[in-house]
């Protein structure tokens, strides 16, 4: 059965000593407001003016500040199996999503977004 994805977040992954002046910085950047995302308080995001993407920061325990970018989906599975037919590799499987790896061994994430979401008009139609 077909399903739709589209490549629509930039994340900045961001140390958890940094995430203030980060959210505040992004603020000032983009003239968006960053709010909390929802259930998840270690997100911020705003849609970026002009644009289709979002912008999101993401505190991280630890590690180095890095950027991500996120697809969004109708279908978690079949986009994960699409992607894993072009090289990918699953990572970690997580509430609505799953990181994984490109060939190069960059980090993106496939997220399932509501029924509805996604269509013709917003995002790429797959087989």
């Amino acid at each position: 059965m077909a399903h739709y994805s589209r490549l629509y977040t930039i994340v900045l992954d961001v140390p958890a000593a940094d995430e203030d002046t980060t959210v505040t910085f992004w603020r000032g950047a983009l003239g968006a407001p960053l709010e909390r995302v929802g259930k998840y308080p270690d997100f911020h995001g705003a849609r970026i003016p002009g644009h289709d993407l979002v912008l999101l920061t993401q505190r991280l325990g630890d590690g180095t500040p890095r950027v991500h970018l996120d697809f969004h989906t109708d279908d978690l599975e079949a986009e994960v199996a699409r992607l894993e037919s072009l090289g990918a590799t699953r990572l970690d499987r997580h509430d609505r999503w799953w990181t994984m790896r490109d060939p190069a061994g960059i980090t993106f994430c496939v997220v399932v977004d509501p029924p509805g979401t996604l269509n013709a008009t917003n995002a790429t139609e797959w087989p």
